[in-house]
C-alpha cells in the first residue's frame, strides 16, 4: 500500500510541476505575444504551455548520480543535475520578468523581449535534455 501511495504522491507532484511550467510558459508567451505581433496566436500560447509543462515535468525531478564513488579519486560533475538547475533557474527567471513586465504595464525594448524568449527557450531545452540524460542512465 505504501508503494502505491508513494507513486501516487510522486505523480501528483510531477503534475504540479508540469502545471507550474505551463503557467510560466503562458506568462512568457503573453509578454512575447504582446510585443511581437505575429506571435499573438493561440497556437503560440499552447505550444509555450506544452513545452513548459514538458520541461518542468522532466527536468526538475531528475534522479541524481550516487553522491560518492569509492573507485574515483575525484567526484564527477552530474551534468543532468547541473543542466536541470541552470535550466530551471533560467526558465523561472524569464517567467518572473515576463510577469513583472505584464503587471507593471511596461513596454521594454524589443531586444529585451527577444532575450526573454531566448532565455525561456534555452532554459526549458536544458530541462528537457537533463531529464532525458537522467532517465537514460537510470
Amino acid at each position: 500500500m505504501q508503494t502505491r501511495f508513494r507513486r501516487f504522491a510522486h505523480v501528483l507532484e510531477r503534475c504540479g510541476l508540469a502545471l507550474a511550467g505551463a503557467a510560466c510558459g503562458l506568462f512568457v508567451a503573453a509578454h512575447v505575444g504582446s510585443s511581437i505581433s505575429f506571435l499573438t496566436t493561440q497556437g503560440f500560447l499552447l505550444i509555450m504551455m506544452i513545452v513548459g509543462a514538458i520541461g518542468f515535468y522532466l527536468g526538475i525531478d531528475t534522479p541524481p548520480l550516487p553522491f560518492h564513488d569509492d573507485e574515483l579519486a575525484e567526484p564527477k560533475v552530474d551534468s543532468a543535475e547541473l543542466l536541470s538547475a541552470a535550466g530551471t533557474f533560467l526558465a523561472t527567471l524569464t517567467a518572473f520578468f515576463s510577469v513583472a513586465i505584464i503587471i507593471l504595464r511596461q513596454e521594454p525594448h524589443i531586444a529585451w523581449t527577444i532575450l526573454i524568449m531566448l532565455g525561456w527557450s534555452l532554459g526549458v531545452a536544458m530541462q528537457i535534455i537533463s531529464g532525458a540524460i537522467a532517465r537514460a542512465r537510470a
